[in-house]
């Protein structure tokens, strides 16, 4: 099944503690890379976030944007001994080896990831629905990854449709091509006839007819055009093999253009390459 790797979500949670509103935005990337808005109060969520996306996802630039409003706004604000303690200690050891370093002034340290907290909410039970929350998020992203990778799925399969259509064309017409190639030949030799050794003649003609025959183009074509069908049923990420599939077909169409002899096969050919290029731009968006 193929998935796209562009998709989005919104979802929300109101309870008594405040509301929380969770965004998920995919894009294409060649790899997956995760990138995290969270409040401070919920910064520690980042790791779970992280990994329930690498369990889940392969490709794709993730945005992850999570706000937090309190139910009440007049909660009362404590400072973590703790944790302040731990950072004066780090700003000594900084001081001492860099003397000229600025220190924080208090704001700043007030602003320091979990130094400063509120007693007006049980960070706990926020942090239990940010996380299912985000599983919600998750799902649906993927879901809807799934439900635009049908769609791009079915585009290139209406391509490869249409190259399987033009081989057949050329296929059809290939004897009449190559008798008329040695006909034209022929033609071009008869003036040097009886300067050239018969059978010689004859070889030539037959080496210049087999540099215009495209049937083993044509074969591979087929080929490359089944694997494709074959990996959009296949379940896990497939865009970087269809990829390489696309710059095997475009060789092969690039083949049939230089060994055309008629205006049928050219224009085959440059239609080949469109389709190709058409399906190669869908490709990048699949995971």
């Amino acid at each position: 099944m193929a998935y796209s790797m562009t998709a989005f979500t919104r979802q929300t949670q109101d309870a008594d503690w405040g509301s929380l509103q969770l965004e998920l935005r995919s894009v294409n990337q060649r790899y997956l890379e995760p990138h995290f808005r969270l409040p401070d109060s919920l910064r520690d969520l980042e790791p779970a976030y992280r990994e329930a996306l690498r369990k889940r996802l392969s490709r794709g630039k993730v945005e992850c944007t999570l706000r937090f409003d309190p139910a009440h706004d007049d909660a009362t604000l404590s400072v973590n001994e703790t944790r302040l303690a731990t950072l004066a200690q780090a700003l000594g050891r900084v001081r001492e080896q860099v003397p000229d370093a600025a220190m924080p002034n208090a704001l700043a340290l007030l602003d320091h990831p979990g130094v400063l907290e509120s007693d007006g909410v049980d960070l706990e039970r926020v942090q239990q629905a940010a996380q299912a929350l985000f599983e919600t998020a998750l799902d649906d992203l993927t879901a809807g990854r799934a439900r635009e990778g049908e769609r791009l799925a079915a585009l290139i399969r209406e391509r490869l449709a249409g190259i399987r259509d033009l081989v057949a064309e050329v296929r059809a017409h290939l004897p009449a091509i190559l008798d008329n190639q040695r006909q034209q030949l022929a033609d071009r030799l008869n003036a040097f006839k009886a300067e050239l050794d018969p059978q010689r003649l004859e070889t030539e003609i037959a080496l210049l007819a087999q540099k215009a025959d495209v049937a083993e183009e044509l074969d591979r074509l087929e080929t490359h055009v089944a694997e494709v069908e074959r990996q959009l049923r296949q379940k896990g990420p497939i865009g970087r093999r269809l990829d390489f599939l696309m710059q095997e077909l475009n060789r092969e169409a690039n083949t049939l253009s230089s060994k055309s002899i008629v205006a049928d096969t050219t224009r085959c050919a440059v239609e080949l390459k469109v389709l190709i290029e058409q399906m190669r731009e869908q490709i990048q968006n699949l995971e």
